[in-house]
């Protein structure tokens, strides 16, 4: 089992990774797009649109590592004064929630993915390249956060019985501190 959840976090972290290096030709893109709006006086009809598709896989897909490293929004008002133990009950009597989300998320991002693959969509702009990809992901990157969420109750459950957490296996614990 800690097999499993170790694999499951190291393909979060490798997705993680690469998703990282998607802010590159973001940044690219975004800056020849002000230079030529400024310096020729228009915009490339391309260059925004494109990363915007980059950023729209760059969002989803580092939802798990998100989840591994307890990045995700939450209320630390209240929440980041409990013990370890007190935010690992909250978050199992929760988890359904993040299980409901998930669950429309995984099968409408299907339904999307498959029906834009299906006939290979485009964005019907001027430029009107392929979005069937950006689509794909959305489903691809809820399994991982599903698998994640699996390894993270896994983690909860141990917290609340008092069995240590590998953070290499687990990511990073209820009670540890952001990293900033």
């Amino acid at each position: 089992m800690l097999k499993l959840a170790r694999t499951i976090t190291s393909i979060n972290k490798w997705c993680a990774r690469i998703a990282a290096w998607l802010i590159m030709p973001m940044f690219a893109l975004l800056m020849a797009d002000v230079i030529m709006r400024y310096v020729v006086g228009s915009a490339a009809i391309w260059t925004a649109e494109l990363a915007q598709l980059i950023f729209g896989v760059y969002a989803v897909i580092a939802g798990g590592y998100l989840l591994v490293e307890r990045a995700h929004v939450n209320v630390d008002i209240i929440y980041g004064r409990y013990s370890a133990v007190r935010k690992a009950k909250i978050d199992l009597a929760t988890s359904f929630l993040l299980f409901l989300f998930l669950a429309v998320l995984i099968w409408q991002g299907t339904d999307m993915a498959w029906e834009s693959a299906a006939k290979l969509e485009t964005s019907s702009s001027i430029w009107d390249p392929q979005i069937w990809p950006v689509k794909v992901a959305i489903p691809v990157a809820g399994v991982l956060l599903l698998l994640q969420a699996f390894v993270r109750i896994a983690s909860d459950i141990r917290t609340v019985m008092g069995i240590e957490n590998d953070p290499d296996v687990f990511g990073k614990q209820a009670n540890d501190e952001p990293s900033h």
